[in-house]
């Protein structure tokens, strides 16, 4: 049974979002204000947490951030609809995914199962994954852990997946639809930044090359390149 935290200081909504999980066998955690949910969050282990921007006592940025600094836990992110500020902003703290209110059930759960399929490997899974190399970068699917130049990255789940992505097919474009498919678990939309984000953040944790060649190399409008 997956363990999830909800964090959102809207009673009614987090009373239907409980009953619907749960419903649809889920384990949930709640908290309505961003100083308990930041404490539940660092003292438990979740496979995923719901975290509303607009919170009392410590907004949902300041509970990201500051969650991010200690565990990579799994963070979807509940905003406003229209407010794309919000959006970049929790993907660039690194959160994995984002959803406006109000959202549809079906949607929700879809992102939910998305994001937790990609951060966790099944016990069925695990044999059937091995480490690989691709030059000074080693990935471990199985453990979620990747090294480069021997130096451990700290990696969200999404960050992961889309490293592992690319450099399964290093030298060859990998366009952006695919990448959101397989990566992100949803389709690809007209101005969704979330792969941008994400794919920025990884940039940031990865170690530069001998060569000075960049690792990742963007071809506008279409996708991008693991340069081997």
């Amino acid at each position: 049974m997956s363990r999830i935290l909800l964090i959102d200081d809207d009673l009614g909504l987090s009373e239907l979002l409980a009953q619907l999980l749960e419903l649809e066998g889920f384990e949930l955690t709640l908290a309505h204000d961003g100083q308990s949910g930041l404490d539940i969050a660092l003292s438990q282990e979740f496979d995923i947490i719901l975290l509303d921007v607009m919170l009392p006592k410590l907004s949902g940025f300041a509970v990201l951030k500051e969650l991010r600094s200690k565990k990579q836990t799994p963070v979807l992110m509940l905003t406003a609809r229209g407010d794309e500020i919000d959006r970049v902003v929790g993907l660039e703290i690194g959160a994995d995914d984002y959803l406006p209110k109000p959202f549809n059930d079906r949607e929700l759960l879809a992102r939910i199962r998305a994001i937790i399929r990609r951060a966790n490997i099944t016990p069925q899974d695990v044999h059937q994954t091995v480490a690989v190399e691709f030059g000074d970068l080693k990935l471990d699917p199985a453990r979620q852990e990747a090294f480069c130049c021997d130096q451990l990255l700290v990696l969200t789940g999404t960050e992961f997946g889309l490293l592992y992505a690319l450099a399964q097919q290093a030298g060859e474009l990998v366009s952006k639809e695919e990448l959101s498919e397989t990566v992100l678990g949803k389709k690809l939309m007209p101005f969704d930044r979330s792969l941008d984000m994400h794919l920025s953040n990884l940039r940031k944790k990865l170690p530069e090359r001998s060569d000075g060649r960049p690792r990742v190399k963007t071809i506008r409008g279409k996708g991008y390149i693991w340069i081997p």
